[in-house]
């Protein structure tokens, strides 16, 4: 799909798109090794676990959440915090493998800070 670009954001938004379509056409999730799509916002950040031979979310974590809403710290914090509870979440469930969909934003900041929280709460990639 095309993407006609105007201005600065548009370009930005134009290789968003780019990377995401990319992306898509590789990562696939399974209920052993389910995908795990990072969804980021300017003020926020979320994260599930989808099985994509069924369609379903297994697992959810954000940072709209009441536990996380209230916490102190910046978005890089809570970001943290939103990936190290994905990651209880995943081993409450019996899942100690995913594949990370980082859905064309890049691999930096507030989505490294969700990646490293889910590593550390023992979900490998």
């Amino acid at each position: 799909m095309a993407y006609k670009a105007t201005g600065t954001s548009g370009v930005r938004r134009a290789a968003r798109t780019r990377r995401h379509e990319r992306l898509r056409k590789k990562v696939v999730g399974s209920a052993v090794r389910p995908r795990l799509v990072v969804t980021r916002s300017a003020r926020h950040i979320g994260v599930q676990l989808v099985d994509d031979a069924l369609g379903r979310t297994l697992a959810s974590a954000s940072t709209l959440e009441v536990d996380l809403r209230q916490g102190e710290g910046d978005k890089t914090a809570k970001a943290r915090k939103v990936g190290e509870l994905v990651g209880e979440r995943a081993k409450a469930l019996g899942v100690s493998a995913a594949v990370f969909d980082r859905g064309g934003d890049k691999y930096h900041g507030r989505i490294a800070a969700l990646a490293e929280g889910a590593r550390s709460a023992g979900l490998e990639f």
